[in-house]
């Protein structure tokens, strides 16, 4: 965990989310000892959800809940003796769960996460851990503070090919790093709100899927996939993949928050997030390591160095690393240290980074006194507030100067209004 560890006590230093640290060793706050199974519940069991299932189906399933009554039927009849629920406020209330998995659209996130922890319960969520910043601010303190065991669904970070590039990166492959550039092919976005509202189909609960966003007619424009070009439901293509992408360069330069974004895309539109956007974040120098500017890019956009034969290969997404004695290109499977033939005897160093034991059972060793998993709410949290403040300065149409510190946008008040979220009563943090 050496990597993860010299990003913490980055946090602990800087006077920021991770000021008040306190590292706490894994342990159950329900019914379960070390040799038990855990007692889990699934909140959204279909799509992705089905995949955060499978990942926990060898512990206890006790609790199940979706707004649709026919995905939620066939779960059930898997788990035949689990308890089905609508509401996920409902299934917090069932005394004999130790933790759950959240995998609804990124607007419910942070209220289902944070009704499970208030109710000392351990929590995996998808990511991007929060629909906004000052969410996922909160959700980080409160799993911290309660000692509750966390991990946010960024899955290919347990992968091996993650690893072998913060190895390389940390020791120095291609010298001191001070550009980064991050880029995906997807995109979503652009549209209007449906001029006409469909009837709600008789399996799904329309008011719980909304949640705390504000009240519109149903359509399915909006669901199962679509709510993330939607800004009452998602934060488009930076949100969806950024905790992805941006999470290589943030474990390997051991980045904090940034001092700086500024955003480009089309138009801001008040309903729907941009189809196509390029955001540069600047990082300030953090002890042995240079100041850093990162560079995101989505729907086909590209770094110039894909052009213009330093990147040869076929990269449709990727992190391109640009450093003093070369550079390193990687996407989740692969790297390349490039100019090729400045490393073509090159020997990779020492493995540092054990293998991982698997994302979720990384978090369900911790809920039964294991270690901390990797991507625990200390690390998810900030990794998610730096992905949205991307979408925060293209909405604000301005380059924002961060104070992580005391959360505050300290050159514009036009971000506040996109830093926090409005929830419907009954679903509050």
């Amino acid at each position: 965990m050496r990597q993860q560890m010299s990003r913490r006590n980055f946090l602990q230093h800087s006077g920021g989310v991770g000021a008040c640290l306190t590292i706490l060793p894994g342990r159950p706050l329900g019914r379960s000892a070390p040799s038990d199974r855990l007692h889990i519940g699934i909140v959204g069991v279909a799509n992705r959800g089905a995949g955060n299932l499978k990942g926990v189906l060898h512990e206890n399933i006790v609790a199940l809940c979706d707004i649709d009554d026919k995905l939620l039927a066939k779960a059930a009849y898997k788990f035949p003796k689990a308890r089905r629920y609508n509401d996920f406020r409902k299934m917090m209330e069932q005394r004999d769960l130790d933790a759950v998995v959240i995998s609804t659209p990124d607007h419910t996130h942070a209220v289902a996460a944070m009704a499970a922890i208030h109710m000392g319960k351990h929590v995996y969520c998808e990511k991007p851990l929060t629909h906004t910043v000052q969410e996922a601010r909160k959700v980080t303190k409160a799993a911290r503070e309660t000692g509750v065991m966390t991990q946010m669904g960024t899955q290919i970070h347990s992968e091996n090919n993650y690893r072998r590039v913060v190895e390389l990166i940390q020791s120095g492959t291609i010298g001191p790093v001070s550009e980064v550039h991050v880029w995906v092919p997807t995109g979503y976005g652009n549209g209007n709100r449906p001029g006409k509202f469909e009837k709600v189909p008789e399996n799904i609960h329309w008011d719980l899927w909304l949640g705390p966003s504000p009240f519109r007619p149903y359509h399915s424009d909006y669901m199962p996939f679509t709510w993330r070009q939607w800004w009452d439901f998602g934060n488009g293509t930076l949100a969806d993949f950024g905790c992805h992408y941006l999470d290589l360069p943030c474990w390997a330069l051991e980045l904090g928050p940034p001092e700086s974004i500024e955003a480009k895309g089309p138009a801001v539109h008040p309903e729907t997030t941009p189809r196509q956007l390029i955001v540069r974040y600047q990082f300030p120098a953090r002890k042995h390591l240079p100041a850093l500017n990162l560079t995101w890019y989505d729907d086909g956009l590209r770094p110039p160095h894909c052009f213009d034969g330093r990147a040869p290969g076929n990269w449709n997404s990727g992190v391109l690393f640009v450093g003093s004695q070369g550079m390193l290109i990687s996407d989740y499977s692969r790297y390349r240290l490039l100019p090729e033939t400045s490393f073509r005897d090159f020997v990779p160093p020492e493995q540092t980074i054990p293998p991982s034991k698997g994302h979720h059972k990384e978090w369900i060793d911790a809920c039964k006194g294991g270690p901390l998993p990797l991507c625990n709410f200390d690390y998810a949290g900030l990794l998610t507030e730096t992905a949205l403040l991307g979408t925060v300065a293209f909405r604000s149409g301005q380059r924002l100067e961060w104070n992580s510190d005391t959360l505050v946008v300290t050159n514009t008040n036009e971000a506040d209004q996109f830093l926090r979220g409005k929830y419907r009563q009954g679903w509050s943090l």
